[in-house]
């Protein structure tokens, strides 16, 4: 698609060429990143993604990861940062540019889950859901699987629960199953039982094109189930970025988020007053973008970037110059 047919009758998506990035980051002082699509494909560093970082820290830009992905620890990402040729603080204690759904869900159970008894959660998640959760005191059970126990759904239901359950917690799990799910639903009719998912992503991209199921479909799953609604910690919602401006005292008018989706990526940036580029090695294309600023829906129209680039390695000849 054309330059000027992304961009149509609005100034926002125009192509952000060398001049135009110059310009960008002389306004800027952080920068923001997705991972998954924007830095890299599974375990394959996007070309020219590595350098590109690199150069910005050489410039001296402070620089954020914000991951919808619940699969890894706070610390883990920083070690998949490094091991690919990002940088980034090294040794026990560096991990604090990454803000991923795990590290975030568990400072909003700290947060909502205060007095007795002890904050105890359901997780359908990772192991490393479940460490983050228990770095912050929440107790965690239901990680790993967890097949049908019994002939039928009566044995389903009377199948034990753990005692003072306060929340459910979704996120990515490879071993959900209809026992987790019935499991969810029962310890949700306790009184005050907490509903919380960590994303609402439909997808996850993988390398050559491929991808499999996000999140978004457990939660989804979840919640149709327990006719309840989740609190979502990952983007767009606003809780997230309140977990990096709190750690990193951000100016909005000076920050860039960076990403490849526009319905969490963009939406964010937008949503919180930052400036955005949409990367189109991800899930997002041009074609998306045009289709949200032909919209009557207003809520689709705020999913539309500032500017685009094929890749984040377009923004290396504005720091080379």
């Amino acid at each position: 698609m054309a330059e000027a047919e992304a961009g149509g009758d609005d100034a926002r998506c125009v192509r952000l060429n060398a001049e135009r990035a110059q310009a960008l980051l002389a306004d800027v002082d952080t920068l923001l990143f997705d991972c998954d699509g924007v830095l890299w494909r599974g375990e394959t560093a996007v070309p020219g993604a590595p350098e590109t970082l690199t150069a910005l820290r050489a410039r001296g830009k402070r620089l954020g990861f914000i991951t919808n992905n619940s699969s890894k620890t706070r610390e883990a990402y920083a070690e998949k940062l490094r091991r690919l040729g990002f940088g980034g603080p090294a040794g026990p204690g560096g991990s604090p540019e990454v803000f991923g759904t795990a590290y975030c869900t568990a400072l909003y159970l700290r947060q909502h889950l205060t007095g007795s008894p002890a904050p105890k959660a359901y997780v359908l998640g990772s192991a490393a859901l479940a460490a983050e959760l228990q770095a912050v005191g929440v107790a965690c059970v239901g990680v790993g699987p967890d097949p049908l126990q019994g002939d039928g759904p009566g044995a389903w239901l009377d199948a034990p629960l753990e005692p003072d359950v306060r929340a459910v917690v979704v996120g990515f799990d490879p071993h959900f199953s209809y026992m987790k799910l019935t499991k969810a639903v029962r310890y949700l009719q306790q009184p005050g039982c907490l509903l919380v998912g960590t994303n609402m992503d439909n997808r996850l991209p993988l390398e050559n094109g491929r991808f499999i199921a996000g999140t978004g479909c457990l939660v989804r799953a979840v919640e149709m189930a327990a006719e309840r609604q989740a609190d979502i910690i990952g983007k767009p919602s606003r809780f997230i970025f309140d977990c990096v401006s709190q750690e990193y005292g951000i100016n909005p008018e000076r920050t860039v988020m960076v990403g490849d989706r526009l319905d969490t990526d963009i939406l964010l940036g937008v949503s919180c007053g930052l400036k955005t580029i949409l990367t189109l090695t991800g899930v997002s294309s041009l074609r998306d973008v045009k289709s949200n600023q032909e919209s009557d829906c207003m809520s689709k129209k705020k999913m539309v970037p500032d500017f685009y680039v094929d890749s984040i390695a377009d923004l290396l000849p504005a720091l080379q110059g």
